[in-house]
């Protein structure tokens, strides 16, 4: 794998320094969620060990991946969406359930999660398949669809209603930067809107089972958490309460009340923003908003400076990914998106969210590297 040195001078340090800081940020936040849990039970340090462990091998990942010229991954679109497709649906047969939820591979001590590398295979098909604006125009507008609907659909059966919304972010932001027309993209959007809803008020009358009834009651508890305080609107009420006790400055590192007297439910995983928010109060909140603002700008700058479409396309692709889970994430915390799961990159426990995120980030530094016109 030949790298010639020039490209180096391409490297985005605004960037790599802005993940390093969400990863630090992460590995802190992380520990004082688990520690008063893991205190009596365990090795309080047992989930920052677990995130320092998948950020060394996502990193190494990473490294690897910008060796690799992304024009090269064109010729295995097909394997990768093949691969995608079997891993997704091999999990619903052989995969760990955990809470009711059948995500997981089990490799010795760890769980990895098919559908988080999923969103990377589905930016990879979907930047491929738009690079030629042929492919997308008129009524084959539905063929960028028709691609994320199988991938998509086997992670609703998991059930995971939160990488899914991911999945329809991703489309339709690629399809408005690879200038579908406004008018084809506003007709899936409503179609899809359409099945959605239908889809829900089928699940909800028991006419269908796509949809669980615990999703069902998420997707409507959000509009008002306070018509079942103790039962599904817990979590985001304990979540509100965090995010406003937290104040200007925080009440300080491990000293968060609803975090360490264990009122916020899945304080490392889903509910690690309101963590920070609780404990770093307002300036901690802003400046995790400021690190992903520089991460999401440094990554749309490198997608407009491509050599090619499919560049574009995937870095562009790459950040929406970033763009969506950080709203889907800090929305349901703040009250203002359905509870669904949905991992912060980067600052949320888990080795799969972990390693998908680094190598999104490989993939937009591999675009950015190689924007330099080649020297023969």
């Amino acid at each position: 794998m030949e790298f010639p040195k020039r490209y180096w001078r391409n490297l985005d340090i605004p960037l790599v320094l802005s993940v390093l800081a969400l990863m630090v940020l992460g590995a802190i936040v992380v520990y004082s969620a688990s520690y008063t849990r893991l205190l009596t039970t365990g090795d309080p340090f047992h989930y920052v060990k677990r995130q320092v462990l998948f950020g060394f091998v996502g990193t190494i990942g990473l490294i690897f991946t910008l060796f690799i010229d992304y024009r090269v991954w064109r010729r295995w679109y097909k394997l990768i969406y093949g691969a995608n497709l079997i891993m997704l649906s091999t999990v619903l047969l052989l995969g760990t359930t955990v809470s009711g939820s059948q995500r997981w591979f089990r490799i010795g001590s760890q769980n990895i999660q098919p559908s988080e590398l999923a969103k990377l295979a589905i930016i990879l098909v979907l930047a491929r398949f738009l690079e030629k604006p042929e492919n997308f125009k008129g009524w084959k507008i539905l063929y960028p669809l028709l691609l994320v609907a199988p991938p998509m659909g086997l992670i609703i059966l998991q059930p995971d209603m939160g990488t899914s919304m991911v999945f329809v972010g991703i489309l339709f932001s690629m399809l408005y930067l690879a200038d579908a027309k406004t008018a084809h993209v506003l007709g899936l959007g409503i179609t899809g809107i359409g099945l959605m809803l239908t889809t829900i008020y089928l699940s909800f009358h028991n006419i269908v089972s796509i949809i669980k009834p615990y999703q069902v009651t998420r997707l409507l508890v959000f509009l008002n958490p306070y018509s079942d305080p103790t039962g599904s609107g817990w979590n985001v009420i304990q979540s509100m309460i965090a995010i406003g006790s937290g104040g200007f400055f925080g009440k300080g590192l491990l000293q968060g009340s609803q975090n360490q007297l264990s009122f916020l439910p899945a304080n490392h995983t889903d509910f690690v923003f309101s963590v920070l928010a609780e404990e770093f109060g307002f300036i901690g909140a802003i400046t995790l908003l400021t690190l992903y603002l520089v991460v999401i700008w440094r990554g749309l700058r490198i997608a407009g400076m491509a050599k090619d479409r499919f560049g574009m396309l995937l870095a562009a692709g790459s950040v929406s990914m970033f763009v969506f889970q950080l709203i889907i994430n800090v929305g349901m915390t703040l009250g203002i998106m359905p509870v669904t799961g949905l991992p912060l990159p980067f600052i949320t426990s888990g080795g799969s969210t972990m390693l998908t995120s680094l190598l999104g980030i490989g993939i937009i530094l591999n675009v950015g590297l190689r924007r330099a016109k080649i020297m023969f």
